[in-house]
């Protein structure tokens, strides 16, 4: 990957900057927003434990001792890469015991952190940190290097993967940082018309949803193509419906794609 030329480097930089910056800007409204799509993306999610298929902790068991809490008897780890908000995070909080985000965003990240805390969840059970783990030539950034960043059950994008330059090698990365028959999965768009030029986030999208064939393509490649599945969510979302600020509103096709660590 070392011998791209120094302007696609160029070009790379300031695509994640213009990211960074844009989701900044929206971090402070976007979950009041998208409060119905995103409620709506949670409970996919949440139906869909058997089909993303890990072994999770079930909420109920706990008997309501809190030593038992503190050090369960198996521990189920989320890294939510591009974590936004947190949706995956929220989606999947009940069934494991760590969410560890990561997103460009260090508003988004605040938001992620207000959000846990708010929820009266430690840091150990769900934080998310600023950074990027997809750099071309820096496999290992340092701050993503303690073993606190490896070893996860489950890596997860949602609906962040359309905004990536190289979701190839961010589906790379993302295996590299799962435990051996860990879990793979990408929740994004199906393929959809080019977004408006004149849309705010138009200049953040690189890619116009995903087939089926492009996305297991991705997943057999990083290493994640074992038992591979794809669904589609029951119903296409909404966004911007009813927006104040005259954007078009979108309609979008969601899936929700797994695979294992081979």
């Amino acid at each position: 990957m070392a011998s791209h030329t120094h302007q696609h480097h160029h070009n790379h930089q300031s695509h994640t900057h213009q990211n960074k910056e844009f989701f900044n800007n929206e971090a402070a409204a976007y979950d009041a927003k998208h409060e119905k799509t995103l409620g709506h993306i949670v409970d996919e999610i949440r139906t869909r434990l058997d089909f993303i298929g890990l072994d999770w902790v079930d909420d109920d068991d706990d008997s309501g001792d809190s030593e038992n809490k503190k050090s369960p008897a198996k521990a189920v780890r989320l890294l939510d890469y591009a974590c936004g908000t947190g949706v995956v995070s929220r989606a999947l909080a009940p069934s494991t015991t760590q969410c560890v985000g990561i997103d460009l965003s260090e508003n988004m990240v605040a938001a992620y952190n207000a959000r846990a805390e708010n929820q009266g969840l430690t840091k150990e059970e769900m934080y998310a940190y600023q950074g990027n783990l997809c750099v071309s030539d820096d496999p290992n950034p340092p701050a993503f290097s303690s073993p606190d960043f490896f070893n996860f059950d489950i890596a997860a994008v949602g609906l962040g993967f359309h905004h990536f330059d190289d979701p190839e090698l961010a589906a790379k990365r993302l295996v590299e940082r799962l435990g051996p028959g860990g879990v793979l999965v990408i929740l994004d768009f199906l393929p959809h018309e080019k977004m408006e030029t004149g849309h705010a986030a138009s200049h953040t999208v690189t890619h116009h949803g995903f087939s089926r064939e492009h996305i297991q393509k991705i997943f057999t490649d990083a290493g994640a193509g074992k038992d591979f599945a794809l669904d589609e969510l029951s119903r296409d979302v909404m966004f911007n419906r009813g927006m104040e600020n005259g954007q078009p509103e979108m309609r979008r096709r969601i899936f929700i794609a797994r695979g294992t660590k081979a």
